[in-house]
């Protein structure tokens, strides 16, 4: 066995000689309540598409499905399915509430772990929980409507329905023998002390791509076919571009194969809408109907059709475990004869090699058991996404046609989106879209796994068909047109700067990424800069609730808002895009001119935060940058201390001098500068750093070291920002006094709130009032370092505020990323903040090793908040658990 196997398999990949990536855990775990099968007039993507006619409806754009995989173009599918004969519905896919149904917005009622997984997926691992009784679908609905928003959110483990430990345990893992050979195994295990009875059902099917009229899914239309194969055991799947596939099944633990189901993947129009249609027999609801309702002409007994399963009947003696086992494979290809268990044996173990090179040795058996699970949610949660804004927007041929209002409401002017690609998401519930910004912290932890995949997702969101032609990202589905900071041009340059050693790196792909951002650059520019004082007016930036008001409508009085976060990513992107032209130049010199330009663009930010009209956007009194809402009657800064007013510090460069002096124009054009704009050259510093591969450095940062240091004394005070697990996105000073502005005699108000959100702004499902989020206590942590680097030992600062210890910003990084790596850390009794008040996860041993990857967590506790798999920005643990390991050293 080769000890790098994994490595070789992404060359293989990576140079077309392998297609190892052909399969992947690509299916969606929430297709329904989703934009892209919205079809309604108003643009009710909820209501129109519920939980409700999932098992009943087929999909437009996409499927869904448990703990399944799919091809890279979501052709052929397999995943589980289960009954254990109490649920009044099969169990095929995960279940939450909708933004509407929650008392905090959409939530994923279901428990379900990412245990494992490689970049090529040649192994993976999945873990599901399921309850022996009837699943409490309607206690889960009602008690939550009951609700409000002061109020906690009703959870599955609240409902009892795991009391006394009847579940079943029910874990997925595959294999690939070869890249289009793939192992499958269940292992099914019963928690409880007596026997109990479940159906498993693996479900192989075709997405639905013939009942939309011809497309570029389907030009003729034909209808993909599975058929029981002569050999007994085994289905046959056939599809026009994707050839012949086969899914073969071992006996169950009784001896006997399973018994087989064959349904169409068709809508079930009297269930769903209430009217028949002519020649509609089998629909997608089939597997249903026949366990649950005991409908035997259900399924089709003709043994064919376009969805298909096995089905194995498991009586499970107490604490007992099955286990089964399947093969999915090419017919024309999988001519060679494996044996399952010593694939399996292969890959678990390939898998361990593979990170071990990865993950720090020097971290606990815990630490390493969390890293590894991180990295697992980042693999799973890579999904085929597919939306063609134009198609959509205009209606399929064989549907009626949408309202022409349409026409003018959701995503309307992003007509260009031809999206069917395999794409990193933030959950695969919560958020099964891609988000842009989202997307760009994912490649930091990936790059690790799979550089070659990390630039190639972000030069996906700058290809033709996602940019707009005016150079806008496009944000997330449902509003393309929504701003998200720019923080793509630092994604770039911090995947370049990891998947290599200079003169390794790939120059190519930062080139392509450089042209692109130059569009998206200009854009911010010339959108978002109104009046040309390079003060910025972004939007809502991501931020969701944190303003005082919505800033992505018009602002109070018809003014306009000069935003302290919005001008500090421009200046943040500015220094990137700097660095890059820089380094384009070492081997390009025609980018020196471009490089000049970013240079006096980040000068002119820095200047216009801090000088303009006097002192910009910077408070004297209070030491802390604010947003500024100008009228014609006057102006007021925003006095709210919140994460707004630190990420002016992200905005900082150390340049060596050495790149500046090898480049003859740029250096001509830098001395030109310093000597003849001597109030704007009062920006840039240089000294000497003691890192001998920096030598001379320059710096280049919105903050003078006095304001830095303001700042830092209320962001590392445990009385405002600082909190036992990181950096609290709104201090709380405001809870006991909330910043107030009134507008039209309305009281509008910002105060300090550390779980779930108590506002209505963005649906009420997220909440930048007072909880810790990662991807802002990261940036922060890297800008301290590149602090450090210039300052060095000659700049310490009071840590935690108050405490009479001084550190160096390196030693004040290294703190946040320990106190950020805490969230995962069991306690002495074995609980982990990020689980709260659940006390199966502290006490039980099935429970205890298992991590949720929350999307924000709780500022004063590290309970997690949001939605619970979003080991997309969350995987960056891994970054601050080897922050702590160079703290060991």
């Amino acid at each position: 066995m080769n000890s790098d196997a994994e490595s070789d398999r992404l060359a293989a990949d990576a140079q077309r000689r392998e297609n190892w990536k052909r399969w992947g855990p690509y299916l969606s775990e929430r297709q329904w309540g989703t934009v892209r099968e919205d079809y309604s007039p108003g643009g009710s993507c909820w209501e129109y598409f519920p939980h409700d006619h999932a098992r009943s409806r087929a999909y437009r754009w996409g499927e869904d499905g448990l703990l399944g995989i799919t091809d890279r173009e979501c052709r052929l599918c397999f995943a589980l399915a289960l009954w254990n004969g109490r649920d009044p519905i099969l169990k095929e896919r995960l279940f939450g509430l909708t933004g509407p149904e929650g008392n905090h917005g959409e939530d994923v009622k279901e428990l379900y772990y990412y245990l494992d997984g490689t970049p090529t997926h040649s192994y993976l691992k999945g873990l599901y929980k399921y309850p022996q009784d009837a699943f409490p679908y309607a206690a889960l609905h009602d008690e939550n409507g009951r609700r409000g928003k002061l109020d906690p959110e009703f959870e599955l483990l609240d409902t009892g329905v795991f009391n006394g430990d009847r579940y079943f345990d029910v874990v997925a893992e595959y294999a690939k023998a070869a890249p289009d050979d793939i192992f499958i195994r269940i292992t099914v295990h019963n928690r409880a002390a007596e026997p109990a009875v479940l159906h498993v059902l693996p479900q192989l099917w075709f997405r639905n791509t013939w009942s939309w009229g011809p497309s570029y899914d389907n030009e003729d239309g034909e209808r993909p076919r599975i058929r029981l194969a002569a050999e007994e055991g085994v289905l046959t799947a056939v599809h026009p571009t994707l050839g012949t596939f086969a899914l073969r099944a071992a006996p169950g633990p009784d001896g006997k194969l399973p018994g087989t189901l064959f349904t169409e993947n068709e809508t079930n129009f009297g269930s769903v809408f209430g009217q028949e249609v002519a020649g509609a027999t089998y629909s997608k609801d089939a597997f249903h109907r026949f366990l649950a309702r005991k409908e035997e002409a259900a399924v089709n007994p003709a043994k064919e059709g376009s969805k298909a399963a096995f089905l194995y009947l498991l009586t499970l003696p107490g604490n007992g475990s099955m286990e089964l086992n399947l093969r999915l494979y090419d017919v024309a290809a999988a001519s060679e004869v494996w044996d399952q268990a010593e694939v399996f044996s292969e890959r678990v173990a390939e898998a361990d090699a593979f990170y071990a090179a990865r993950i720090p040795g020097d971290l606990s058996n815990d630490e390493r058991r969390v890293a590894r699970q991180a990295y697992a949610g980042l693999v799973w949660s890579k999904q085929f996404y597919h939306y063609v804004v134009d198609r959509w927007l205009e209606g399929d041929p064989t549907e009626p046609p949408p309202p022409r209002s349409r026409l003018e409401g959701r995503n309307h002017d992003w007509r260009h989106v031809f999206s069917r690609d395999v794409l990193s998401m933030p959950d695969k519930w919560e958020y099964p879209w891609f988000a842009a910004w989202d997307l760009a912290f994912h490649m930091l932890p990936l790059t690790r796994l799979d550089p070659e995949s990390a630039k190639d997702q972000l030069l996906l969101m700058l290809r033709e068909w996602y940019l707009h032609p005016n150079g806008q990202i496009p944000a997330y589905e449902f509003a393309f047109g929504d701003v998200n900071p720019p923080v793509h041009a630092w994604a770039a340059w911090r995947v370049y700067k990891t998947s290599g050693p200079r003169g390794e790196r790939d120059l190519l792909f930062l080139e392509r990424v450089f042209q692109k951002l130059l569009l998206n650059f200009t854009w911010w520019v010339n959108r978002k800069d109104a009046n040309g004082k390079n003060l910025f007016s972004g939007g809502f930036l991501g931020l969701d609730n944190i303003g005082v008001f919505d800033r992505s409508g018009p602002a109070p009085y018809g003014g306009e808002l000069d935003q302290a976060d919005g001008t500090a990513w421009m200046a943040f992107s500015c220094g990137m895009m700097l660095s890059i032209a820089l380094e384009l130049a070492q081997e390009r010199p025609a980018y020196e001119d471009i490089a000049s330009k970013f240079f006096e663009h980040f000068i002119a930010i820095i200047d216009a935060v801090n000088t303009l009209g006097g002192s910009g956007l910077w408070d004297e009194e209070d030491g802390f940058y604010y947003d500024q809402l100008r009228w014609s009657g006057g102006q007021q800064r925003l006095k709210i201390r919140s994460i707004v007013g630190v990420i002016p510090l992200f905005a900082v460069q150390v340049i060596r001098a050495v790149d500046v002096r090898r480049l003859s124009g740029f250096s001509k054009r830098f001395d030109w500068f310093l000597a003849n704009r001597p109030h704007l050259a009062a920006h840039v510093m240089s000294c000497h750093c003691d890192d001998p591969h920096y030598g001379d450095v320059i710096l280049l940062a919105i903050p003078p070291v006095e304001h830095l240091k303001r700042v830092l004394r209320y962001v590392l005070d445990e009385a405002e920002f600082l909190s036992p697990y990181g950096i609290r996105s709104v201090s709380r000073f405001h809870h006991d006094h909330p910043f107030e502005l009134w507008v039209n005699q309305q009281k509008l108000s910002v105060g300090y709130v550390p779980g779930e959100s108590t506002s209505g702004l963005f649906g009420g499902n997220s909440n930048w009032r007072g909880p810790i989020w990662f991807p802002i206590n990261y940036l922060l942590i890297e800008a301290l370092e590149r602090y450090h680097l210039f300052y060095g030992d000659a700049l310490k600062v009071e840590c935690p505020t108050g405490s009479g210890q001084w550190l160096n910003l390196q030693e004040v990084a290294r703190e946040l990323a320990g106190r950020l790596a805490s969230i995962f850390s069991p306690d002495a009794a074995g609980g982990r903040p990020c689980h709260g008040q659940a006390s199966v996860y502290a006490q039980d041993p099935n429970w205890r090793d298992l991590v949720l990857f929350y999307e924000y967590f709780h500022g004063d506790t590290g309970r997690g908040v949001g939605a619970s798999h979003q080991t997309g920005w969350t995987s960056l643990v891994v970054r601050c658990l080897e922050e702590k390991v160079r703290l060991k050293a």
